[in-house]
């Protein structure tokens, strides 16, 4: 079969190859499942820069790559008793915990110190877990064990692609639901026009916020802001031309900001947002940047304002995502913007970097040359793939 995989020494980046891998092996408490849909993080995006600058030059293979995929069991091991071919799953990633450290036992694996993702870390000979930029992905059966929600059903009305994307619904659903103090009423800011800021603006309409504004550039005008209306921003302010500061004050007033989520990891974004915020009021970082502040942040003790650091999700963030989806609260749909073929993969990371796509969602095409080892003929139509 092909995959999109990452070849890496040493821990350094490197870029992808699309290559021929052998089929994964189900072993006595594994799940096999075939790929149905799988969609571009922005995780998945700094290999593909790595790509692009020529630091692609790894012999050695250390991942199947792409951790946002649905689809359905093609195979059980001996031992596995929860899980049955035929039934639609989605993965929300886990490969690998340690089941022993505090975060662990809060079930908080995504948080474990010693975690492997499936498709995001370095996991092709560590613990045999197999990303979803292919045709098959497995599921280890230590996960299984230790993580039974490592992978969640799929209710019939909610499509495969759409259920690839809970991973980002479900981040921006624990940064504010399950993190922050946001009552009904009050207003929010977003900073980052990605799914996650997307995502973002909805959870908040959903949790009763009146004014949602949406904070982008000029690059995010033409794509991401009118999907940004769409789900539910009540304003978009482009940061390219205007005081977002002012113009976010203008809107919200400074009594109803209590709110921030940065999405974005821009510093200049984190200083407005404690600029902006009023008195008590709480900044959600999501967004993830690599340089030094260059600003004080004596703001947070003046005026007792919180940064909260965020990431991943919990068994609580999936089980309520899940149902908003299913419900149609959450609005899919127009936040996927590409569905490709795999191996139309670079076009898909292609329009992810030039910010034409919110989300790219690929499907298996290659032509079916390996052996059908798992019978999946016929769980193989990708009708529902619009």
């Amino acid at each position: 079969m092909k995959a999109l995989t990452r070849y890496c020494d040493h821990g350094e980046f490197g870029g992808y190859h699309y290559i021929d891998v052998s089929t994964p092996k189900c072993g006595p408490d594994d799940v096999i499942i075939r790929i149905k849909a799988a969609a571009i993080c922005g995780a998945d995006m700094k290999h593909w820069y790595a790509d692009l600058k020529g630091s692609n030059t790894s012999e050695r293979l250390d991942s199947i790559r792409g951790h946002e995929f649905a689809g359905v069991i093609v195979k059980v091991g001996e031992n596995v008793t929860d899980w049955e071919v035929g039934q639609r799953v989605v993965s929300d990633n886990s490969g690998q915990a340690c089941g022993r450290c505090p975060a662990c036992e809060r079930g908080d694996f995504m948080l474990c110190e010693h975690k492997s993702g499936l498709g995001l870390d370095n996991n092709w000979d560590v613990f045999g877990g197999s990303g979803g930029f292919s045709k098959y992905a497995k599921i280890p059966g230590g996960i299984l064990r230790l993580h039974p929600h490592a992978i969640w059903e799929i209710p019939d009305d909610v499509k495969y692609e759409e259920a690839a994307l809970l991973d980002p619904v479900s981040n921006s659903y624990k940064a504010i639901a399950q993190q922050s103090s946001l009552l009904p009423g009050q207003d929010v800011v977003v900073f980052g026009t990605g799914p996650l800021g997307l995502f973002a603006v909805q959870v908040a309409r959903i949790m009763g916020a009146v004014n949602i504004v949406m904070v982008g550039l000029q690059d995010d005008v033409e794509t991401s802001f009118p999907i940004a209306s769409e789900v539910g921003a009540t304003h978009c302010v482009n940061g390219s031309s205007e005081d977002v500061v002012a113009r976010c004050t203008e809107i919200c007033g400074r009594d109803n900001l209590g709110l921030v989520v940065e999405c974005s990891g821009a510093n200049i974004a984190l200083q407005q947002s404690l600029e902006m915020l009023r008195p008590n009021g709480e900044v959600v970082r999501v967004g993830m940047g690599f340089r030094p502040l260059e600003f004080s942040i004596n703001n947070i003790t003046e005026w007792n304002k919180s940064i909260i650091g965020h990431q991943a999700y919990d068994s609580t963030s999936w089980r309520e995502c899940i149902r908003l989806i299913q419900s149609g609260a959450v609005k899919m749909q127009p936040m996927i913007t590409h569905r490709l073929g795999l191996s139309q993969w670079r076009e898909g990371f292609k329009a992810m970097a030039d910010k034409s796509a919110v989300k790219c969602v690929f499907h298996y095409d290659e032509a079916d040359k390996d052996v059908r080892e798992y019978g999946e003929d016929n769980y193989a139509d990708d009708s529902d793939l619009e």
